[in-house]
């Protein structure tokens, strides 16, 4: 068994420290995502809510649209090419888990990465399903879709709380926090060291205020 002291040390001998993983645009992104789809879930059942229930549901496909962007061009964990790998990696890593062996770099590991993205995806199919639905396009079939869908999102979401809470436990380290202030164990080398604050807030303000146009009534095309 490790002691704890080790799992502090890295292999060069340097301490491992608290260092900064998430940039601000993919933590907002988390935390609006978020609000945006549980918002969208709980407003699905009422007519009353309709307007609301567009708000929510076109603003998560907002977000996931500019993720997609920033997975691109953003900083280090937060391209696609950083986490998102083969189907044999991602075996690989699981084989790794069951040895006892837990993935050790500091963005995402390749499972997780997976999963996010699989997520992202399915959102966009929502919004499509939604506005299809909407527009009244194949009648019920597109309904009975976009419900569908949005069950297996959910299921998605609640593995992917599950396996956070589940690596938490197994590296030692609260990963719910870390994706609230951006910061997680690792070496110095590792952190990255702009955590672009001015798109982060660009994205947060285009986000609320494309919600807010939603909501009322401002793009009808999405909503009549």
């Amino acid at each position: 068994m490790n002691h704890p002291l080790n799992d502090a040390v890295g292999a060069t001998g340097k301490v491992r420290q608290s260092i900064l993983v998430w940039d601000m645009p993919v933590r907002v992104f988390h935390c609006l995502l978020v609000i945006c789809f549980t918002g969208a879930w709980l407003s699905s059942e009422s007519e009353r809510w309709a307007m609301i229930h567009y708000a929510f549901g076109y603003t998560a496909c907002l977000l996931v649209l500019i993720r997609l962007v920033w997975g691109v061009i953003g900083t280090r964990y937060a391209r696609f090419s950083q986490f998102l790998k083969s189907p044999k990696a991602v075996i690989a890593h699981f084989m790794a888990m069951l040895h006892g062996h837990p993935h050790h770099d500091v963005g995402h590991n390749p499972a997780g990465g997976l999963v996010m993205f699989a997520l992202m995806l399915l959102i966009l199919l929502i919004g499509f399903t939604g506005y299809l639905s909407v527009k009244e396009f194949l009648g019920n079939f597109v309904s009975e879709a976009h419900e569908a869908v949005a069950s297996l999102a959910l299921g998605l979401v609640i593995i992917h709380i599950i396996a956070a809470i589940g690596m938490s436990l197994i590296e030692r380290q609260n990963l719910v926090r870390s994706m609230v202030n951006g910061k997680k164990q690792g070496m110095p080398e590792q952190g990255i060291r702009y955590p672009q604050y001015l798109i982060g807030s660009l994205i947060f303000i285009s986000t609320l205020y494309f919600f807010y146009l939603i909501l009322s009534g401002g793009l009808p095309s999405l909503t009549q």
